[in-house]
């Protein structure tokens, strides 16, 4: 009996923080700007070109891969197909919007390959963006 006391104080201790919590939470973020941005962010984003070039080659990869990989148009293909031969229109029509929106992201991502080609070259040019900053 002792523990379960000591678990609703705790409980209810818990719940008076939190709504403590949010309510000066609120009022302090409305009371106080975010400060205006000072430069472009030039220097952060030359730092993590390595990491977003080698994720959207990943990305690529993936949803370009054969039917045995998770994630490949080639797979979702194959599943609205199934589902289709199957008679499962619902699951179907769920699964063909999901392959359009997946067959979209192809050129999107090859646009931003293209773009972070320019920013690699920019970077290079300008000592990784630390004078922008």
């Amino acid at each position: 009996m002792n523990a379960r006391r000591r678990r609703r104080t705790l409980l209810a201790g818990l719940a008076a923080a939190a709504l403590l919590a949010t309510g000066t939470g609120a009022a302090a973020a409305d009371s106080t700007p975010a400060p205006a941005p000072t430069g472009d962010g030039a220097h952060a984003l030359c730092k993590r070109v390595p990491r977003l070039d080698r994720r959207i080659d990943r990305a690529l990869r993936r949803l370009d891969a054969g039917v045995g990989t998770r994630g490949s148009v080639a797979r979702l293909e194959r599943r609205v197909e199934n589902a289709k031969n199957a008679g499962h229109t619902e699951i179907a029509t769920y699964l063909q919007d999901r392959l359009t929106f997946r067959k979209s992201l192809v050129p999107t991502l090859q646009q931003r390959q293209k773009d972070l080609a320019g920013v690699k070259t920019w970077c290079a040019a300008h000592d990784n963006g630390k004078a922008a900053s």
